[in-house]
């Protein structure tokens, strides 16, 4: 469903991404581990358009998004739902919700995936009306995703899901990140430092350290790697 081949990322004389290549299949949950600026978050912003690289290709569906506008792509059905959540502070949830269906043009559609996000995020329907900065972490992650959501993807990419939310919400997040995959058939791809929830609910895995994926496979054979095991799993 996504592949993306031999791709280099630079910020001005410093190299974020050199020549990484990973896929996703479709109805796939794959998860990218890491630590604090191996390129992860510049990887989805490249992949959704957001960044330019400088030599390689993101192919989407069979088609080069590489050089594509960000909302061009979103078109196409990629959502991106990015790290720290990015709601918007002065929006009401319902107007968040709103801004995520905007290339939408069929109500019925708008709809159907509004009663869908209630149903998985029956707080965001409680809290409908209530300015999205006032949330709590929790709850603006449900909304950030709720309003990717809005969108009608077809693939998702989630940096950071778990990043400044109670314990107690992580687990349900998660548990809804695996319905939204089972119900819907939308592929995702997870960037996540909690590798442990990561490796968990994804079939492959990559691991990137500096710019460069250093490991690869099957999620349960990462968890069982004595270098993984060392490095990111408290092993």
């Amino acid at each position: 469903m996504l592949e993306i081949k031999d791709l280099h990322v630079s910020y001005g004389a410093i190299s974020a991404l050199r020549g990484i290549s990973l896929k996703v299949d479709q109805g796939a949950i794959v998860t990218l581990i890491g630590g604090n600026g191996a390129g992860k978050t510049t990887t989805l912003r490249t992949i959704s358009g957001l960044l330019r690289p400088k030599r390689g290709t993101v192919v989407f569906l069979g088609e080069d998004i590489t050089q594509l506008a960000a909302h061009r792509i979103v078109a196409r059905g990629l959502g991106h739902v990015p790290e720290g959540r990015m709601v918007f502070s002065n929006l009401t949830v319902d107007e968040n919700l709103a801004m995520g269906a905007y290339l939408q043009r069929d109500k019925a559609v708008i709809g159907r995936n509004r009663e869908y996000v209630f149903g998985i995020f029956p707080r965001l329907k409680e809290r409908l009306r209530q300015v999205a900065g006032t949330l709590s972490g929790g709850e603006q992650q449900m909304l950030a995703i709720g309003r990717a959501l809005m969108g009608e993807p077809k693939f998702l990419m989630l940096d950071e899901p778990s990043l400044g939310i109670a314990p107690r919400l992580i687990s349900t997040i998660f548990e809804k990140i695996q319905e939204i995959n089972r119900d819907r058939g939308i592929a995702i791809l997870l960037v996540e430092q909690n590798a442990n929830l990561a490796l968990e609910v994804s079939s492959q895995a990559y691991v990137l350290e500096t710019g460069l994926i250093t490991m690869e496979g099957p999620s349960a054979d990462l968890r069982n790697n004595p270098q993984l095991k060392a490095s990111y799993l408290g092993g």
